[in-house]
């Protein structure tokens, strides 16, 4: 039986018959709400002690899938694949959340898409979707608005973060995409134990603060379902049915959605001008061309 023959019995009908893109929107709401939580948490416990509560919560609540049992059966390269996909998860996050601590929420967002805009450009092929790319990434610009002065580093980590975040989507549209007798939510499940793994010497000291408070305890863990378990999993059903330059596109929606949980969430207004690049986003993924 072929691979994608495996992964197609192994996916519950309900999820087989929903369209890719509901489990997308899922992602993009919960991409950046448990970011907006863990911003709150920044007052008791360091940005990279947040960071590291929210990947050992994810790969927590991935142990009960034992991912690891499964590990013998995939071959040296699907291995060093879930190896690369978890070193990139591990400072992904810890980068992003440093750079959320000194700059506004759909600010990081909008930079985090440059990434995928490259990506989405070299996979699309008509001028439609050449030109919804391209009204997508003006609102991408209308809502990053930069300002370097006195936030050199902030913006230094949030671009960081963008290179990573394109790193993410490549190597977890590979897991999607190969899945066989090992689901891809048991390689995600492997690559997120990598990921605590790879920064515990960076995230723990700073984490210690939330292990003699429950109630923080519960929060990070809680940030760590929100930010990467619902996300990355609702991304793996996406990426198994999407093409890479197609998901990428549709990663235009995160700066919006950004700017709108910033808004709900951390009381971040937005300006007239990011109002417009949320309208220019959306707009330009509502043209695409479908598949």
């Amino acid at each position: 039986m072929s691979s994608t023959a495996l992964a197609a019995r192994k996916t519950p009908p309900l999820i087989g018959r929903a369209p890719p893109h509901v489990f997308f929107v899922i992602s993009a709401v919960f991409h950046y709400l448990g970011p907006s939580f863990a911003v709150l948490l920044f007052s008791a416990i360091a940005p990279l002690g947040v960071a590291w509560l929210r990947i050992a919560g994810a790969a927590l609540i991935f142990a009960l899938w034992r991912p690891w049992r499964l590990f013998s059966a995939l071959s040296p390269r699907e291995r060093a694949i879930i190896l690369a996909l978890g070193l990139t998860l591990a400072a992904m996050n810890s980068i992003f959340y440093e750079a959320i601590a000194r700059l506004p929420l759909g600010t990081v967002g909008a930079i985090e898409f440059l990434g995928p805009i490259a990506i989405a450009a070299y996979g699309l092929r008509t001028k439609r979707n050449l030109a919804a790319l391209a009204l997508a990434a003006a609102g991408v610009y209308a809502l990053t608005d930069v300002r370097l002065a006195g936030e050199l580093l902030g913006f230094a980590l949030a671009f960081s973060n963008c290179a990573l975040f394109a790193l993410y989507i490549v190597l977890g549209h590979r897991i999607a995409s190969n899945a066989g007798a090992v689901s891809s939510v048991d390689r995600l499940g492997a690559a997120m134990a990598v990921a605590a793994v790879a920064a515990l010497p960076i995230g723990f000291s700073d984490a210690l603060p939330a292990f003699s408070s429950l109630p923080l305890l519960l929060a990070a863990i809680g940030v760590g379902v929100s930010s990467s378990v619902i996300p990355y999993v609702c991304d793996q059903i996406a990426m198994r049915r999407l093409s890479r330059a197609t998901f990428a596109l549709l990663l235009a929606l995160l700066p919006a959605t950004a700017s709108i949980i910033g808004f709900l969430v951390l009381r971040q207004t937005p300006s007239f001008r990011e109002i417009v690049g949320v309208a220019l986003v959306v707009g330009g993924v509502a043209m695409r061309e479908g598949e």
